[in-house]
C-alpha cells in the first residue's frame, strides 16, 4: 500500500459529471484518496505512468480505447494496480475477460453510494488482510481474502436465526457513528434492540470482518467492548 496506509485511486470516464460524481463518491469513503481523473485512456495511461497508483475506477466504453486495453497494458507490465470495473456494459463476454484480467470487481451503472461504498471497503479490508504477508498459513485464509474481495455481502449469509433488516440497521448505525465505535447497548439504543441482540449481530460482523472489535477504556470495572466499521481502522489478524 502507498504511504500512510492510503489507497490512491485513479477515477477514469469518458463523461466528466459521472467522472466527478465517482471522484466525489470515492473521497467520502476513509482511507481513499483520488489522485486523479482521466476522461480517455490516453489520459489514464498517462497518469499510471506519471503518479502511484493502488486502484483504477474503469470506465469500459471510452472513446479512443476499450477500457479493459488499459488493464491488458497494466498486466503485461506487470504492474500491482488493480482495477474496478465502473460501467454500464453487461455482456458477458466482456464480464469474462475482466475476470481473466484480474479486475477486482465489476460495478454496473448506475448504483447507489451505498454499492459504490461496499466495494470500496471490501477492496479496503482485502488489501489490510494481505498487506506485508508472504504466504498464508492454512487454507482458511485463502478462502476469506478470496471471500472479502469477491464474495456476497454477509447480509446474504446471515447465520439461522439473524435477520437482513436487523443486520442492515445495525451496520448502517455503526457506519452513521464513525470515526467512533459503539458498543452493544449503544447499538440497541440506536436500533430499537436489545443489549443482547445487538451484540449477537455485531459479534457476526466481527467474526465475518466486517467491523472490529477494540476495548473502550475510561470507566470503572472491566474495558466495555466497542465495534467500528473495518474501513475506519486497521483490520484485526
Amino acid at each position: 500500500m502507498t504511504a500512510g496506509d492510503v489507497i490512491r485511486v485513479l477515477v477514469v470516464d469518458d463523461e466528466p459529471l459521472i467522472a466527478e460524481a465517482h471522484r466525489a463518491y470515492t473521497e467520502k469513503v476513509a482511507g481513499f484518496e483520488v489522485a486523479g481523473v482521466a476522461l480517455t485512456a490516453r489520459e489514464a495511461m498517462s497518469l499510471l505512468r506519471a503518479e502511484p497508483i493502488d486502484l483504477v475506477l474503469l470506465d469500459l466504453n471510452l472513446p479512443d480505447k476499450h477500457g479493459l486495453e488499459i488493464a491488458r497494458a497494466l498486466r503485461a507490465a506487470g504492474s500491482g494496480t488493480d482495477v474496478l470495473a465502473v460501467t454500464s456494459n453487461r455482456d458477458i463476454a466482456t464480464i469474462r475477460s475482466a475476470v481473466a484480467l484480474g479486475v477486482t470487481h465489476y460495478l454496473l451503472k448506475p448504483f447507489t453510494f451505498a454499492a459504490f461504498r461496499d466495494k470500496l471497503d471490501r477492496y479496503a479490508q482485502y488489501r489490510r488482510q494481505v498487506a506485508g504477508s508472504l504466504e498464508v498459513a492454512a487454507q482458511h485464509e485463502v478462502d476469506r481474502v478470496f471471500a472479502t474481495l469477491r464474495g456476497a455481502p454477509a447480509a446474504d449469509t446471515l447465520p439461522k436465526g439473524l435477520d437482513p433488516r436487523t443486520f442492515d440497521l445495525i451496520l448502517t448505525a455503526l457506519r452513521a457513528a464513525e470515526p467512533a465505535g459503539l458498543s452493544a447497548a449503544e447499538v440497541g439504543v440506536r436500533t430499537g434492540t436489545s443489549r443482547v441482540t445487538a451484540r449477537r449481530y455485531l459479534e457476526h460482523l466481527a467474526e465475518s470482518g466486517r467491523v472490529i472489535r477494540s476495548p473502550r477504556y475510561g470507566g470503572p470495572g472491566r474495558p466495555e467492548v466497542e465495534y467500528r466499521p473495518a474501513s475506519a481502522g486497521t483490520h484485526r489478524p
